[in-house]
């Protein structure tokens, strides 16, 4: 009787034990594949759009950093400073920063670059997704513009930089909320 108990105690503690490293090694796979922690990102696609959405409407004024007034690359200034990433403060500063993306690969909160001059970068915005970019123009202040708006927009787009890592907030099936890159 001794014996089948003994025996019993270590089945159950052998059993125990099992089960206790499967949940261990189940628990560390989620979290190393599922969840991706948000210390990746420099910000959400979310944080992005909210930040640069606050200051819609805000008038145009060359030289302007605030809510008084934006210039194209004050206004790409003030969102990246709000989100923690300062930049220079002209957009032919700004365009030697970062990675060339191209157009078809464009994500939230890369800059997009244009030539409205005539001698190479001279504006700057923020592409916002669904072929849209958010910026400070000069007859509309801070709108969101057609990428490739044929009559102004599209015939001088000269091209893209990514400088951030963007994450996306994504709705699992189970209504839990978790980050991948975008």
């Amino acid at each position: 009787m001794k014996h089948q108990m003994t025996f019993r105690i270590i089945v159950l503690t052998a059993i125990a034990s099992i089960f206790l490293i499967f949940l261990y090694d189940f628990e560390n796979e989620a979290s190393a594949n599922s969840n991706l922690s948000s210390d990746q990102f420099d910000f959400t696609t979310d944080e992005f759009r909210v930040t640069a959405e606050q200051y819609l409407n805000i008038p145009y004024r060359w030289g302007g950093t605030t809510t008084s007034g934006f210039d194209c690359s004050g206004y790409v200034y003030k969102v990246f400073n709000d989100l923690g990433i300062e930049l220079p403060r002209n957009s032919k500063s700004q365009y030697q920063l970062g990675e060339s993306v191209g157009k078809d690969e464009l994500l939230p909160g890369d800059l997009v670059f244009f030539n409205t001059l005539g001698d190479g970068v001279s504006h700057v915005g923020i592409y916002y997704g669904d072929g849209k970019f958010i910026h400070s123009q000069s007859y509309k202040g801070v709108s969101i513009t057609d990428l490739n708006d044929p009559k102004y927009w599209g015939a001088r787009y000269v091209g893209a930089k990514r400088i951030a890592q963007v994450g996306n907030i994504l709705q699992t099936i189970s209504g839990a909320t978790s980050e991948a890159a975008s």
